[in-house]
Formats: C-alpha cells, sequence, structure tokens
C-alpha cells in the first residue's frame, strides 16, 4: 500500500471514529425524555446515563492514549470502536436503565481508547508539518456531527422510538473497526521495556473522576458539601500525580511534556475556550427558550450558526495557521469566543434575531479556529512515541472544558432570575476565554519556529516516509 493510501485511510477511520462520538453525545440528548417514560426511570437515573459515559471517559483518555503509544494506534483504535459499537447495540436491546447506565460506562471506556487514537494515528500517519489539514477535517466532521445530532435522533425518537438512536452509529463504527482490524499499518518500534506506570494512571484517573463526579452535580444539586469534598480530593489526587511523575523512572507523562510551555498553553487554550463556548451555549439556550419563550426547534435554528461556523472555520483555520503562524491564528480565535460572549452578555428580551444568530457564528468561527490550532500545536509538539499521551490530554481538555462551564454558569445564575443574572455570567466566562488569550501568546509564533524547537530525533524518519509520495502528491496533500 502507497503512503497516499495509507493516510487517506487513516484519516478516514479518524473522522469516523471522532463524529461517531459526537453524534452519539447528542442524539442521547434527543432520547432521554422518551428513555424515561419507556424505562420508567426517574430524572437522577437518566442523567447518569450522561454521567457515567463522561466519568469513565475522562478518567482512562490519557491512559488509553499511552496504551496506543506501546501497542500501536490503529489496534487500540480498533477494540475501541468495536467496544462502542457493541455497548451502543446493548444499550438498543436493553430492559431496564440499569443496564443503560452500565453499558454507558462501558461505552465511555471504549470511547476513552478510540479517541486519543483518531489522533495518534493522524500524528503517525502524516508528517509533523501536514497535520493541520488533517485535524481541520476531523474537527469539520465533529462539527457536522453535533449539527446533525439533535435533526436525525429527533426524527428516529419520533418515528421508531429512542432505542432506535443507539443502533445508529453501530453500522459504521463496525466498519472502521473491521478496517482498522484487517488492514495493517505500519508501526513504528515502540520501547516494549517502558512501563505503562499504572500507579499514576490511577491517580489522575481518580483526580478526574472526582472532578468531574462534583462538577456534574453543581447544576442540578448547587453547591454542597460532596461537592465541595470532590473538589478538594480532586486537587489532592492531582498533587499526588504530580509529584508521583517527577519521581517514577518512567511517567505516564513524559518529563519534556509534563514541563512544556507549549503543552501546557495549548491545553490551557482549550480548556478555557470550551468552558466559555459551552457555558455561553448553557446560558444561550435556557435565555431563548424561557426569555423569548421559542419551542425547541426555534432554539435549536437560531443557534445552528455555532455549529455551522465551526464546520467551515476548521479547515480555513489550518491555511491561516500555515500563512500566520500558530499564536497569531489561536489568539485571533480566542478573541472571537470573547467578543461571542460578551455579545451575548447583552442579549435581553427584545434582542433581534440576526444578534442572537451572530452571538452563536462568532462563539462557531472560534470554536473552529482554537481546536484545529491548538490541537495541531499539541499533537505536533509529541513525539511519534508520544502522540498518544498527547491525543489523550487533548481530549481531556475538551471533555473536562464544558463541564467546567456549565458549572460555572450554574452557579453564577443560581437563585436569581435569568434574565437579570445571564449577563454578569456571561462577562464571567468572557474573562475565562480572555484569560485563553494571554495563554495563546505563549504558543510557538510560526510553524517553521516550533519545529526547530522540537529538534527531536526521528522527524528525519518522517521527513523520509513523507518523500515517498511524488511530488504532484505532496503538493495535493498539502
Amino acid at each position: 500500500m502507497t503512503t497516499v493510501a495509507r493516510r487517506r485511510l487513516t484519516l478516514a477511520g479518524s473522522i469516523t471514529g471522532a463524529a461517531i462520538v459526537a453524534l452519539d453525545g447528542t442524539v442521547l440528548t434527543v432520547a432521554q425524555p422518551s428513555m424515561q417514560r419507556d424505562l420508567h426511570a426517574t430524572f437522577a437515573q437518566v442523567q447518569w446515563t450522561s454521567t457515567a459515559y463522561l466519568i469513565a471517559v475522562a478518567g482512562l483518555l490519557v491512559l488509553a492514549g499511552r496504551l496506543g503509544d506501546r501497542y500501536g494506534h490503529q489496534r487500540v483504535f480498533a477494540v475501541g470502536v468495536l467496544g462502542f459499537a457493541a455497548s451502543s447495540a446493548g444499550i438498543g436491546l436493553a430492559p431496564g436503565v440499569g443496564w443503560v447506565i452500565a453499558l454507558r460506562a462501558v461505552q465511555g471506556v471504549s470511547g476513552a481508547l478510540l479517541q486519543p487514537a483518531t489522533l495518534g494515528m493522524l500524528r503517525l500517519a502524516y508528517p509533523a508539518d501536514r497535520l493541520a489539514l488533517p485535524i481541520a477535517l476531523r474537527t469539520s466532521a465533529i462539527g457536522l456531527a453535533a449539527a446533525a445530532g439533535p435533526v436525525v435522533g429527533g426524527a428516529l425518537t419520533a418515528h421508531l422510538g429512542w432505542r432506535a438512536v443507539f443502533f445508529l452509529t453501530v453500522a459504521p463504527a463496525v466498519a472502521v473497526g473491521a478496517a482498522a482490524l484487517l488492514v495493517r499499518l505500519p508501526q513504528p518500534p515502540v520501547d516494549r521495556a517502558a512501563g505503562l506506570d499504572l500507579p499514576g494512571a490511577s491517580l489522575l484517573a481518580a483526580a478526574l473522576v472526582c472532578l468531574v463526579h462534583a462538577l456534574v452535580g453543581i447544576p442540578d444539586g448547587g453547591w454542597s458539601a460532596a461537592t465541595a469534598l470532590g473538589l478538594l480530593a480532586a486537587a489532592l489526587l492531582g498533587a499526588a500525580f504530580v509529584r508521583h511523575e517527577r519521581r517514577t523512572a518512567r511517567p505516564l507523562l513524559p518529563p519534556r511534556m509534563l514541563g512544556s510551555a507549549t503543552v501546557g498553553s495549548a491545553l490551557g487554550v482549550l480548556l478555557t475556550a470550551s468552558a466559555a463556548i459551552f457555558g455561553t451555549l448553557f446560558l444561550g439556550t435556557y435565555y431563548l427558550q424561557e426569555v423569548l419563550l421559542l419551542d425547541p426547534l426555534g432554539s435549536a435554528l437560531r443557534a445552528l450558526p455555532l455549529a455551522v461556523a465551526m464546520v467551515l472555520a476548521a479547515p480555513a483555520s489550518a491555511t491561516l495557521m500555515r500563512r500566520h503562524g500558530p499564536r497569531r491564528t489561536v489568539v485571533a480565535g480566542m478573541l472571537l469566543v470573547t467578543l461571542g460572549s460578551l455579545l451575548a452578555s447583552r442579549l435581553d428580551q427584545g434582542t433581534h434575531t440576526a444578534v442572537v444568530c451572530g452571538c452563536f457564528l462568532l462563539l462557531g468561527t472560534g470554536l473552529g479556529t482554537v481546536m484545529v490550532t491548538a490541537t495541531a500545536v499539541l499533537v505536533r509538539d509529541a513525539s511519534v512515541a508520544d502522540a498518544g499521551v498527547a491525543g489523550g490530554l487533548q481530549q481531556t481538555a475538551m471533555n473536562i472544558g464544558p463541564v467546567l462551564g456549565v458549572a460555572a454558569a450554574t452557579t453564577l445564575t443560581a437563585g436569581r432570575p435569568l434574565a437579570t443574572a445571564m449577563g454578569p455570567a456571561l462577562l464571567a466566562l468572557a474573562a475565562t476565554a480572555a484569560a485563553g488569550t494571554l495563554l495563546a501568546l505563549r504558543l510557538p509564533a510560526s510553524a517553521a519556529g516550533a519545529e526547530g524547537a522540537r529538534g527531536r530525533a526521528g522527524e528525519a524518519g518522517e521527513a523520509g516516509e513523507a518523500g515517498e509520495a511524488d511530488p504532484a502528491t505532496a503538493a495535493a496533500e498539502g
């Protein structure tokens, strides 16, 4: 198989895997009310169908990335995507809500395996200086799946019942999983003597589980002693993890990555951007339905520019990064997010529809730009041997950020009428995005500068592989 064919196959698998996860998350939201009625479940039980998945996936992403580094991203991806398909089919056949919750946790484990692998496979297949466009196409697919999810999920639930939405992703997941097993791509040599650092992975997973569990309870139950204890436990476990990583001989996070300003800044940008955007989207949804008194369809149509802008901005940002460098591109994206949240803070009952849509347009454009550029910087900055860990860190930031943003939005509006509390809350979210803009100033000024700063062994090998393609092919891919 030629280099070009391998790259296309890898890109197709990466895009499909990422889109399946995004689609599954959005169709579930639409199906939950019908599921609750059919299974005679309580509201708390239905909420746990989301919480169980989120806790499982957040706690295991980095370890799953390290498993891909050691045993091969394609192999781990195949296990994850086939496990995702099997658990989805199981949920569609589940006799009770307890089974749904348990299988959603299994689905979270599978999602944790496949998500970092979608980035690790791209890092392996493409030279570092050509990663931006594949990541952009992957990001566009995520935006498209997220936008289509509520529409497709609503139609399936209305005509076939809630169980149908879980069978939606089974066929494509099985197809890409089978392809990953049958078509073996070349893998770089790995250090089999390197351990997985299970103590470090356990500390990190426990810290993230405590953090997520504490944060997801805030929107419904508010702040409580259990919330405070959960956050305290997360902080203590996080400190123990950092201390362990600095002392162990073979850490889960390589020392260069743990102390890298580029890695830390990219993760901070992804965390703050996703927190600001999803916190704003959360409040915006309530604004549309409780202040403007729109039905769910009318609300969805006014928020649609966010998904459309994200799909279009992702490939455009790859071009911008190549021309203007990561720093300027991410700063521009973060400024759009900040502006979108600031504009949203001025919304009231008399705001024109065009202004409302403009807020979501700014947020979507900023999200697509930041996701592609910061992810490309993060994955490219990692060596091939640590690509899975880099992908796991990126996915962790993108899972924790939205939960943090929604928790902050809920806390800042608790106990007050939404019409008066929304403005100050959105100003706080805009300040979060502005803090991310400051972090973006620490990213590399140019792609060439980032490449030179790394200076790792093994890049020459990638360049040699890239040379297998003829000049016309290389120009087309670039």
